[in-house]
């Protein structure tokens, strides 16, 4: 019953959250006139494709949050358990990927250039959040653990990637 209660709250901030980002996103589209920019005409296909594999892995993240780390998204809700599993194995911010392709995604279907920039316009501050807040919130929690985890799982590269480098570079 206690999983069933967090699934709701982490639910109810996500679409929360969901609803204030595309909020914004399209209050920034009415800008897409005074850009001029043309989006080609298979850009709606190209983001449907996008906010739906968006969505999948905030899901996917906010499900992992849900179980493994017994608490939401949110950071007023965090979770209690270091989550370490599932998309948080190969980056350390998989949550705000998803939103970030959602974000894109929205703007490609709607071909809004102004929702395009304003989505790596948010890149920015979302980084700063992740490290202002996030990982020293994180780092005074859960301790060597987390340390341990940030040293073996990048903040926004793929892990495979990173081997493969490692790799290369020692052949």
């Amino acid at each position: 019953m206690e999983t069933l209660f967090i699934a709701v709250r982490s639910l109810i901030f996500m679409l929360g959250f969901v609803s204030l980002w595309a909020w914004i996103a399209v209050s920034v589209s009415r800008l897409d006139a005074s850009l001029g920019i043309l989006l080609p005409e298979w850009a709606p296909a190209l983001g449907a494709v996008v906010m739906l594999a968006g969505a999948a892995l905030a899901l996917t993240c906010a499900g992992t949050f849900v179980v493994r780390g017994r608490g939401t998204p949110a950071p007023f809700d965090a979770p209690v358990k270091l989550v370490a599993a599932g998309p948080y194995r190969y980056v350390r911010n998989p949550m705000y990927i998803g939103g970030w392709l959602l974000l894109v995604g929205f703007g490609l279907f709607l071909s809004s250039s102004a929702m395009l920039l304003f989505a790596l316009i948010w890149l920015v501050p979302a980084h700063l959040f992740v490290i202002l807040y996030e990982e020293p919130t994180l780092r005074h929690k859960f301790g060597a653990s987390y340390e341990s985890y940030c040293r073996s799982v990048p903040r926004w590269g793929l892990t495979v990637l990173r081997r493969r480098r490692a790799t290369a570079a020692s052949d």
